[in-house]
């Protein structure tokens, strides 16, 4: 990490990819819910539809009872004389179309709401990858990579889920708790009552447990995401780990933060968990009661022995619904935090709209001037990296920017490139300030070489021509040739159409290799090189200088270089220290004046030697 990053913000645990502190009080869920609901709009009239389903198939199983209550009494009384069967065929072959048109309406409703939720959840991963695109560098600074990747997978799962099965069981479960209680009481006001007496205890723990345990949902989808990002950090630096023998305090802070997990993952579920046995407990009390009480009934000739028979059944329609109120309570909790965690993401600062912005530099007729112009940056607002920065470049010529670690080298080309935006002062191309033009048309002008390379999952060809149309087979060898990579990619096993993956082994200076032809492809008139060759080998960086050399004919060239020796050639040299230059120069004149890069480059030669 560069002294320039060091003087970032730095993610902690309590930035936006850090857990919640214990105590810390949850955000308002209503309003969570709130913004979820508005999110799916446009699929409310079809999600209502289907609920409406739910609710009249469940309104059918509840009716179901009443009927099977006269279908008892009609063999019971069959039993003292003649039994009446055609009743009882009557009343079952009602039964079957009533449970049969249940069935098929929330078989519509279940198809309804999974092909609905996975277009929300479709929709919310498109949501966060366009706002990833949106968000300015400075907040990946501060947040972890692994956290915005639990956001996108874990999280939006989450949502799926619950709006997927929690929903409409949340329907069904309402509608059949009501149904099966106007029922009961249409049958036996006294049953009824001692019915409800005995559940009425259930709702009290189930409104204890629920908010007890909605914190540690929070707590539990944070904990998700930081340890998330530990994870992603220490694979991707796994090699760095391994030299710094640091293995010790990475699985230190992994048992930290997976201790934390596990805290609020445990009493989330264990709260959670408690829900089930507690209405398994209040339905079997529910069946005691209803027997006992019916039977003094029916003893004492106030109700059939249909009636028993039916409260039974509506004892358990009324009792499941605590439970399944209680799981869709719990998961609508972990929505809501994962709800919280999404919407938090994508109501992020983002990049300044600059859709009404009608300027624009053809990248085919731009020449390549560049200025500097008394330009102030500062990664916090109260530190500044870059002081006051003034420098002319023009068309054309090769320029290296030098000086120690932490000296704003880096920094000077990410505002070129309008990666932050600049405090005060002012960057033009050609005369054009890039303020006044898109973000985009900037980028459009620059091909970029960075110190560290990436290549995706893709052949070799694909990996050059990244994102470049009508780009020919002759142009992307010539490229390749140029830096010396040609022979190498036809020892492959498909040559150019060679994919490269986990199983493709290749070096790093090889891979730094093919991003270099990847940005000769690219053909833009201003090129930068930011340390470019500091992972090849001696003897391929005088192939590659050499045939940079040839390649920056015609382009503004700006290269960062901490090996003064591979920039000796450069038409200019910018020397920094402190976020200003201290010099500018060609290298024999830099030289001559002995003074800070004088030093810079004897010390260099000396250590060389």
């Amino acid at each position: 990490m560069s002294n320039e990053q060091r003087n970032r913000p730095q993610r902690g645990p309590g930035g936006p990819g850090g857990m919640a502190v214990p105590g810390e009080k949850p955000k308002e869920f209503k309003k969570t819910w709130g913004k979820l609901i508005a999110y799916c709009k446009p699929y409310l009239p079809v999600i209502i539809f289907a609920l409406v389903l739910a609710a009249i198939g469940t309104t059918f199983s509840v009716i179901g009872p009443n009927k099977l209550s006269k279908i008892t009494d009609l063999i019971t009384e069959g039993f003292m004389g003649e039994l009446d069967m055609e009743g009882i065929g009557s009343i079952g072959l009602f039964l079957a179309i009533l449970y049969g048109l249940s069935f098929v309406f929330n078989y519509i409703q279940g198809f309804i709401m999974a092909t609905i939720t996975q277009r929300v959840s479709q929709s919310l991963r498109t949501s966060i990858s366009d706002k990833i695109d949106k968000l300015p560098l400075k907040y990946f600074d501060s947040t972890t990579y692994g956290d915005v990747l639990s956001r996108v997978t874990n999280d939006v799962d989450m949502i799926g889920q619950t709006l997927n099965q929690s929903i409409g069981s949340l329907v069904t479960s309402t509608v059949m708790f009501f149904g099966s209680l106007i029922m009961m009481f249409s049958i036996n006001v006294t049953m009824t009552l001692s019915a409800v007496a005995a559940t009425a205890v259930g709702f009290v723990l189930m409104t204890l447990i629920i908010s007890k345990s909605q914190k540690y949902f929070l707590l539990q989808q944070q904990s998700l995401g930081k340890i998330n990002g530990h994870i992603e950090e220490m694979y991707s630096g796994h090699s760095v780990v391994k030299i710094y023998n640091a293995d010790k305090e990475a699985k230190q802070e992994f048992n930290e933060i997976n201790e934390n997990l596990f805290d609020s993952a445990w009493r989330a579920q264990f709260l959670s968990g408690m829900m089930m046995p507690l209405m398994s407990f209040i339905g079997n009390l529910g069946y005691v009661v209803v027997c006992v009480v019916g039977a003094t009934l029916a003893m004492n000739g106030d109700i059939t022995f249909g009636v028993i028979v039916a409260f039974m059944v509506y004892i358990r329609l009324f009792t499941q619904p605590l439970a399944q109120l209680a799981q869709a309570a719990t998961s609508l909790q972990s929505t809501a935090a994962a709800s919280e965690r999404v919407f938090e993401f994508l109501e992020e600062a983002e990049l300044e709209d600059e859709s009404d912005k009608n300027s624009t530099l053809d990248v085919e007729d731009v020449k390549g001037d560049v200025e500097f112009k008394n330009v102030k940056f500062g990664y916090n607002e109260d530190k500044l990296i870059i002081n006051n920065f003034s420098a002319h470049i023009n068309a054309g010529q090769k320029v290296a920017i030098v000086g120690p670690t932490g000296a704003g080298k880096t920094t000077v080309v990410n505002l070129l490139m309008r990666f932050y935006e600049i405090g005060s002062g002012e960057i033009k191309i050609d005369g054009v300030s890039t303020q006044s033009i898109t973000r985009e048309n900037v980028h459009d002008l620059f091909c970029m070489v960075l110190q560290d390379t990436w290549l995706f999952e893709g052949t070799v060809k694909e990996n050059i021509i990244y994102n470049k149309e009508d780009v020919t087979d002759e142009e992307v060898i010539a490229a390749c040739k140029a830096v010396g990579v040609d022979h190498f990619i036809r020892t492959l096993p498909k040559g150019y159409d060679t994919v490269l993956n986990d199983k493709a082994s290749l070096s790093v200076g090889q891979k730094q290799l093919l991003t270099i032809a990847r940005a000769m492809v690219k053909k833009s008139p201003l090129l930068i090189l930011d340390e470019a060759t500091s992972s090849v080998d001696t003897r391929t960086e005088v192939l590659i200088q050499e045939a940079m050399d040839k390649l920056m004919v015609g382009k503004t060239s700006f290269v960062i270089a901490h090996r003064l020796s591979t920039i000796k050639n450069a038409d200019m040299i910018l020397v920094m220290k402190d976020g200003d230059i201290i010099e500018s120069g060609n290298h024999e004149e830099l030289l001559a004046a002995k003074g800070f890069y004088a030093d810079l480059y004897n010390s260099q030669f000396e250590n060389a030697s």
